[in-house]
C-alpha cells in the first residue's frame, strides 16, 4: 500500500507527548505520529476484540487502561 500525506492539526497535549517522544527517542516527528496511530490501531482491534489492555507498574500492581 502507498504511503499518504496528511494535513492535521494536533492538540496541545497530543504536542507535548510528540514533543516529549521525539527528544526520548530520538525520532522524527512523523515517525513517532506513525507509531501512535499504530498502536492505537492494534489497541482497538484488540478491544474490539474482546481482550482489555493492562499496565503493570513497577511495585507488580495491574492497572487497566482505558481509552476515552
Amino acid at each position: 500500500m502507498p504511503s499518504e500525506r496528511y494535513s492535521i492539526t494536533l492538540v496541545p497535549p497530543a504536542v507535548e507527548a510528540v514533543n516529549r517522544l521525539t527528544a526520548a527517542t530520538g525520532l522524527s516527528k512523523t515517525d513517532v505520529i506513525n507509531r501512535a496511530v499504530q498502536v492505537y490501531g492494534f489497541i482497538e482491534d484488540r478491544i474490539r476484540d474482546g481482550d482489555e489492555v493492562l499496565l503493570r507498574n513497577r511495585d507488580g500492581e495491574i492497572e487497566r487502561v482505558h481509552i476515552v
